[in-house]
């Protein structure tokens, strides 16, 4: 069952609209926030919070816009983004959270729901995502001023939200011909800096905002040092797991991550313009503090030619109905990847049997597939994989999946194929910009009143 799909996600774009946040912090990460961050406790709101907007009655408080804007600047200063000023900062959390609450509501008026299975495999993404255990993830959020039922209920939001904006927008994006074969041509004679992708890693060593010069001088050194090893040869990831203060080096080992290079901080760009894959940059200073940045990846655009991972997989799927909750098809479906891994059950047969896809009487076989064919939920599970690994049961607009991995081979694209890339990426840029105005709609139907400001 392969369907296209835009390949950032509509959750992204949601998260994006407000503050032009880099990718790697849209999606759901293990919140750091530092030890000032305002708690939310069980015992219930701090003296100091307040009300600084009301949504359609809904209320806005000022803790809510203080720990996003902790999340917000911590996410944005380890990828060397300058913040803005403090009120201005305040201003766009704010705002981003009333249309968030808007659409909430709209997502409610429609009856849009969320089971608590699907909140809990969520949840476990999460952890999985961040290679930690359910209990250290839960652990951390409490250590970071959010409780586990407070965490549960933004998985929940965001689960809502993207399921609203799928319904409310999918349909409106449409891709002609012609507009594919303009960006191909488009695409092969870019020579745009800006387009190139890149993929890359970094260590940073934070600066304290109120350092004086010896301490400065003192991290530089460090910094130094650290940058000196890393051009010796030594491995970079683990030189990024030991000495960066990035919250995600500890697991991703200081990985950015591929995209084009707009994504990227001008400072970081700037950095490596001139360096082939594998060359480390020179330290760079950013508001947060010293980055020594390496080169992974770096893809030139243009589509002749491309060379991609392609996966070969098959699932099983059921559809929730009146007489099977989305909960009670999450738990036959963990039943039956329990099954087939002790040996006691067959993914083709049960696929053949249970399966409520066109593949199933093929034994659930989707052949083999390139990057971004798929939903982003689907597609993100099917990453995670290594061959012959069964998936948890994931939930996407289609119903819920059990997804193996057969294998995975390195192909060039045929033109059809590269035709299918440029379809999805300019539905991805459709979709983007259908939801930013839907978005401003959204949020001009609210009735918003502003109360004292958040500080």
């Amino acid at each position: 069952m392969k369907r296209p799909v835009h390949a950032l996600g509509l959750a992204c774009a949601a998260l994006a609209m407000v503050l032009a946040l880099p990718a790697a912090a849209q999606g759901l990460r293990v919140p750091s926030a530092p030890a000032a961050a305002p708690r939310t406790a069980d015992t219930g709101p701090r003296a100091a919070d307040y009300i600084v907007a009301v949504v359609n009655s809904e209320p806005i408080t000022n803790n809510e816009v203080r720990y996003r804007m902790i999340q917000f600047a911590k996410q944005m200063q380890q990828q060397g983004q300058p913040l803005p000023p403090a009120n201005e900062f305040a201003r766009q959390v704010l705002e981003r959270l009333i249309s968030e609450k808007a659409q909430l509501q709209l997502a409610q008026e429609n009856g849009i729901r969320v089971e608590e299975g699907t909140v809990d495999l969520a949840e476990q993404g999460v952890a999985r995502q961040n290679q930690v255990s359910l209990a250290e993830l839960r652990r951390r959020m409490v250590a970071d001023g959010m409780t586990v039922a407070q965490f549960r209920a933004d998985l929940r939001n965001q689960l809502i939200l993207t399921r609203l904006r799928e319904r409310e927008l999918e349909s409106k994006v449409k891709v002609s011909d012609l507009e594919v074969d303009q960006f191909i041509r488009e695409q092969q004679g870019n020579h745009d800096l800006s387009a190139t992708e890149l993929n890359l890693a970094h260590i940073l060593v934070a600066v304290p905002e109120n350092a004086n010069v010896s301490q400065v001088a003192a991290l530089q050194a460090r910094a130094q040092r650290v940058l000196a090893r890393a051009r010796a040869g030594e491995d970079f990831s683990a030189l990024a797991r030991e000495f960066s203060d990035a919250p995600d080096a500890k697991t991703n080992g200081g990985l950015v991550g591929l995209r084009t290079a707009d994504r990227y901080p001008p400072l970081f760009v700037e950095a490596v313009q001139a360096l082939p894959v594998g060359g480390i940059s020179d330290l760079v200073r950013s508001g947060a503090g010293f980055h020594v940045i390496k080169v992974v990846e770096k893809k030139q655009p243009g589509l002749a030619g491309i060379s991609v991972t392609q996966t070969h997989a098959r699932h099983i799927l059921l559809r929730p109905t009146p007489q099977l909750s989305e909960s009670a098809a999450i738990a036959k479906l963990e039943d039956f990847r329990k099954r087939i891994e002790s040996g006691q059950g067959d993914f083709a047969q049960l696929a053949r049997e249970f399966s409520q896809d066109a593949s199933g009487p093929n034994g659930g076989d989707l052949g083999w597939s390139s990057p971004g064919m798929y939903v982003p939920e689907f597609e993100e599970a099917l990453n995670s994989l290594a061959p012959r690994q069964v998936s948890q049961p994931v939930v996407s607009r289609f119903g819920v999946h059990l997804i193996q991995v057969l294998e995975r081979r390195q192909a060039k694209l045929s033109e059809r194929e590269q035709r299918e890339v440029a379809r999805n990426a300019l539905r991805e840029k459709k979709l983007d910009e259908e939801y930013v105005q839907w978005a401003q709609e959204v949020r001009g139907r609210a009735y918003v009143e502003m109360r004292e400001p958040p500080r």
